[in-house]
C-alpha cells in the first residue's frame, strides 16, 4: 500500500472515531487493531501490539507525571490556592487594571503548584471573575487575564503535558521543563503589559475604585505566611531539577510531600481532602497512561506502514524554507488543538512531526518548546477550546460564549507574539537547560 493511502486511511479511521464521541483510548486502541490486521499480519501483529503497550508502560518518567498530577489535586481540593490570591492582591496597589493583574499573577504562581490549567480557571474564575464583575469590570478583562494565566500552567513546571511530550518525542524530561520556563514568565510579561496598557488606554473596561490602605508590616507578613511556603513549594519541583540535585521523578516527589505538608501546616489536609486527591489522581493517571499505550503503538503502526518515512520524504523534497516546515506543523497543531485535547494533538501530531525535525535538522527541545506554546494556545482558541468551556461553567450566569471568545483573543496574539520571538531568537528557550547543573 502506498504510504500516502495508509496515512490516509490511518488518520481518517482515527478521526471518525473521536466524531463518534468514542473516549480517546478507545479511538486509538480501534485504530490500532484496524492497523494490526492491515500491516502486522493479524494474529502475530496482536502479539506486538500487547508487547507494544506494555514497553510504553514500562517508561519511569511516568512516575513524574502520576505525582505531578498528584499536587495538583491536593492544591485544588484543599482550597491553599486561593490564599495566593489575597497575597498578590495586596501588593498590586493602584496599578490600571490591578484584578485582571491579580488574576495574571496568581494564575502564574498557581500554575507553578498545580501544573493544571482547568483547576486554575476553576479556581480564579469562580473567586476572581464575579469580583471583577461586581466593580464594574467589562466582560474582556474579566475573562481575558484568567483564561491567559490558566494556560500558563503548561508551561511553568510542575507541567504534566511537558512530561508526556517529552516521552513522546523521546527527549530529556529534565530539559524540557527547563526550556519552558523562559517562554511562560516571557508570556505572563505580555499579558501584564497588554492589561495595563488596555486598562491605561480604556478606563472604562477597567474602572479604578479605592484601594485600602494597608500596612507594610500586614503586607511583608502576608509574604511570609502565604508566598514564602509555596516558593518553596517551587524550589522542591523547579529548583532541585536546574541545579541537578534530583531527576523529575524525585523533584516531583518531593513536590508532592512538600504539598501534603504545606495543607497540613494551612490545617487544610483531612480526610475528605485526601481522598478527594488520591481518588482523582487514580482516575486521571489511569485515563492518561491507558490514552498513552494506545498513542505508542498507534506510532508503532505508522511507522511500519510506511506512512512516516514517506511522509518525511516528501515534506523534505517540498521547494520551502526550514522556517515554513515549522510553521505548517505548528498551524497544523494549532488546527488539531481548536478540537482535542492538548494530549489528543500530541499522540497524534509528535509520531509525525519528529521525523520531519530530525530530518531537517532542527533541535528537538526548541521544537518542542513550540509545540508546548501551541498546546497553551489550544484550549483558548474558538471554537471548541476545552478552557473556554471550563470558564463559562464558573463564570457568572450572563456570560456567553462571544463575550469568552473576544476576551480571549488578545491574550492569545500574546502568546503567538512568544512564539515569533522564540523562531527569531531559538536560544531564548534554551539558555536555561544549557546551564543547569
Amino acid at each position: 500500500m502506498e504510504w500516502w493511502l495508509a496515512l490516509s486511511l490511518i488518520l481518517t479511521l482515527l478521526i471518525v472515531f473521536m466524531l463518534s464521541g468514542l473516549p480517546v483510548a478507545f479511538c486509538f486502541m480501534a485504530v490500532n487493531i484496524v492497523g494490526v490486521l492491515l500491516f502486522w499480519g493479524g494474529q502475530v501483529g496482536l502479539r506486538q501490539l500487547i508487547l507494544s503497550m506494555h514497553g510504553a508502560l514500562y517508561n519511569f518518567s511516568w512516575a513524574t507525571l502520576v505525582l505531578f498530577l498528584l499536587m495538583g489535586e491536593v492544591i485544588f481540593h484543599s482550597g491553599v490556592g486561593i490564599k495566593t490570591i489575597d497575597a498578590v492582591d495586596i501588593w498590586l496597589g493602584r496599578l490600571p487594571g490591578r484584578l485582571g493583574l491579580v488574576a495574571i499573577a496568581s494564575g502564574a504562581l498557581l500554575a507553578s503548584l498545580s501544573g493544571s490549567s482547568m483547576a486554575t480557571i476553576a479556581v480564579m474564575g469562580s473567586t476572581l471573575t464575579p469580583e471583577m464583575e461586581r466593580r464594574g469590570y467589562k466582560k474582556p478583562m474579566s475573562l481575558g487575564p484568567i483564561l491567559g494565566s490558566s494556560g500558563i500552567a503548561k508551561m511553568i513546571p510542575p507541567s504534566s503535558v511537558a512530561v508526556i511530550l517529552a516521552v513522546l518525542a523521546n527527549i530529556s524530561v529534565a530539559k524540557l521543563l527547563a526550556a519552558i520556563i523562559v517562554p511562560g514568565l516571557i508570556m505572563s510579561f505580555f499579558y501584564a503589559i497588554y492589561t495595563i496598557l488596555r486598562c491605561w488606554l480604556q478606563p472604562s473596561i477597567a474602572p479604578s475604585y479605592e484601594v485600602k490602605a494597608v500596612p507594610l508590616s500586614k503586607k511583608i507578613m502576608m509574604v511570609v505566611t502565604r508566598l514564602l511556603p509555596l516558593g518553596l513549594i517551587i524550589f522542591l519541583v523547579t529548583g532541585v531539577i536546574l541545579l541537578g540535585v534530583a531527576t523529575p521523578s524525585e523533584a516531583a516527589a518531593t513536590g508532592a510531600l512538600g504539598c501534603f505538608i504545606l495543607v497540613a501546616c494551612y490545617r487544610k489536609l483531612t480526610w475528605e481532602v485526601t481522598k478527594k486527591s488520591l481518588v482523582g489522581t487514580l482516575r486521571t493517571s489511569c485515563m492518561v497512561l491507558f490514552i498513552l499505550t494506545g498513542a505508542k503503538a498507534f506510532t508503532q503502526i505508522l511507522s511500519f506502514s510506511g506512512a512516516i518515512q514517506g511522509l518525511t520524504d516528501f515534506a523534505i523534497s517540498l521547494p520551502l524554507t526550514t522556517l515554513w516546515h515549522v510553521i505548517i506543523m505548528q498551524l497544523v497543531a494549532l488546527f488539531l488543538g481548536c478540537f482535542m485535547s492538548v494530549g489528543a494533538v500530541f499522540m497524534i501530531s509528535v509520531p509525525i512531526f519528529m521525523p520531519i525535525v530530525y530530518e531537517l535538522g532542527l533541535d528537538p527541545l526548541w521544537f518542542a518548546v513550540l509545540l508546548m506554546i501551541n498546546g497553551e494556545m489550544g484550549p483558548t482558541t474558538p471554537p471548541f477550546g476545552l478552557s473556554m468551556f471550563v470558564l463559562k461553567g464558573v463564570a457568572p450566569p450572563d456570560t456567553t460564549m462571544g463575550d469568552i471568545y473576544k476576551a480571549a483573543v488578545p491574550y492569545l496574539a500574546c502568546d503567538a507574539l512568544t512564539m515569533i520571538l522564540i523562531l527569531a531568537i531559538p536560544s531564548i528557550p534554551l539558555w536555561l537547560p544549557g546551564v543547569m547543573g
